[in-house]
C-alpha cells in the first residue's frame, strides 16, 4: 500500500470517527450549550486542543503513545476548521477548489 492510499484510509477513519462522535454526543463542539462558559465556539475548541497537547506533553515516558489523545487532537483541529467555516458562512468549496 502506498502513502496516498494510507492517507485516504486515515482520513476516512477520522471522518467516520467525527461523524459518529457527533451523533453520539450531539453537536456540542460547534453548538455548545454554554451553561458555564460564554466563550465562542472556536475558543472552546482551542481549550480542548490545549488540553490534548498538555496530555501529550506531560505523558510519563517518551515511549507512551496514547492513540486516543492523538485522534482526539486531530478531530479537534478539524472541528476548529469547521467552526471557522460556520462563522464564514460555510464556504468550504471555494477553498477546496484551490487544491
Amino acid at each position: 500500500m502506498d502513502t496516498q492510499e494510507l492517507i485516504a484510509i486515515e482520513c476516512d477513519f477520522i471522518k467516520k470517527m467525527l461523524i459518529q462522535k457527533n451523533k453520539d454526543y450531539g453537536d456540542s463542539a460547534i453548538n455548545p450549550t454554554q451553561i458555564f462558559s460564554s466563550a465562542d465556539k472556536s475558543e472552546l475548541i482551542n481549550v480542548r486542543i490545549d488540553d490534548k497537547l498538555s496530555r501529550i506533553k506531560n505523558r510519563t515516558t517518551k515511549k507512551t503513545f496514547d492513540e486516543d489523545t492523538i485522534l482526539d487532537l486531530i478531530g479537534y483541529l478539524i472541528l476548529k476548521r469547521v467552526a471557522e467555516k460556520h462563522v464564514c458562512g460555510g464556504n468550504i468549496h471555494a477553498e477546496q477548489n484551490n487544491i
